[in-house]
């Protein structure tokens, strides 16, 4: 049952996804050649809608579905790791036109090239879980 549930939250996030067109390769290259402000305007949403929503939860005090406290844990400040993972990070999404989310939603799609990038993140995250003792944090 818990699949259903699921696969609806899945299907309703690809509309929102294809109909927003974030899931454009145009409007990525678009993005990242600062020519137009529809990208940063859908990610500045995102983060603003995030501030809100963690500041209710907090302040709430909300719980899960199962009655548990929704705890927040502080992140380690660290330049060297938000720097070189948003590189990396920012490298792949110029180079393949999606980020985690639109990959899916291309798939959905029926663009089967997009397994090729879904394999490459799948293996650039066993090797950051492989390496990640070993890597600035």
């Amino acid at each position: 049952m818990k699949f259903v549930k699921y696969l609806g939250l899945g299907i309703l996030f690809g509309v929102v996804m294809t109909k927003s067109e974030a899931v454009s390769w145009y409007r990525i290259q678009e993005m990242f050649l600062f020519d137009n402000f529809h990208m940063y305007g859908m990610i500045g949403t995102a983060v603003i809608l995030g501030i809100i929503t963690t500041a209710l939860i907090k302040a709430l005090k909300l719980q899960t579905f199962k009655g548990e406290e929704i705890k927040f844990h502080p992140k380690n400040m660290s330049i060297p790791r938000y720097l070189i993972g948003g590189i990396i990070f920012g490298l792949g999404w110029s180079m393949t036109g999606a980020c985690p989310g639109p990959m899916y939603t291309l798939l959905g799609q029926g663009y089967w090239a997009v397994l090729i990038i879904i394999a490459s993140a799948l293996v650039g995250t066993y090797l950051y879980g492989a390496l990640r003792s070993k890597l600035p944090h």
